[in-house]
């Protein structure tokens, strides 16, 4: 197990990408909760599903890219884009990736 606190560019990439699904994630969760759970407002989901949409694109896309420059086995791609469905799974997942070195490039 190679670990490296410097990440590759496209490492970092896809650090930034997994937080900010994880994160859109949590507001369209809170959105959801504030629409169905009390019955307040539908505006969490109404700007959260969008950011959320558009998250989600741009997580793939990343996975992909960094996946392919940092030379991931097909496993960790696989991997990758399948933790973009549950929700906040990207976190532990890009936590997983830098400590097994996959984020460093090396």
């Amino acid at each position: 197990m190679i670990r490296s606190d410097r990440l590759a560019p496209a490492g970092r990439l896809f650090a930034i990408a997994a937080f900010v699904e994880a994160a859109t994630w949590a507001g369209l969760l809170l959105g959801m909760l504030l629409k169905y759970g009390t019955g307040t407002t539908d505006a969490g989901v109404w700007l959260f599903g969008r950011l959320h949409g558009a998250a989600f694109l741009l997580y793939a896309a990343v996975a992909v890219v960094a996946g392919t420059k940092l030379r991931w086995p097909m496993w960790a791609l696989l991997l990758a884009l399948l933790a973009a469905v549950p929700p906040l799974a990207t976190l532990p997942l890009e936590t997983w990736f830098r400590r097994r070195g996959l984020l460093s490039g090396r």
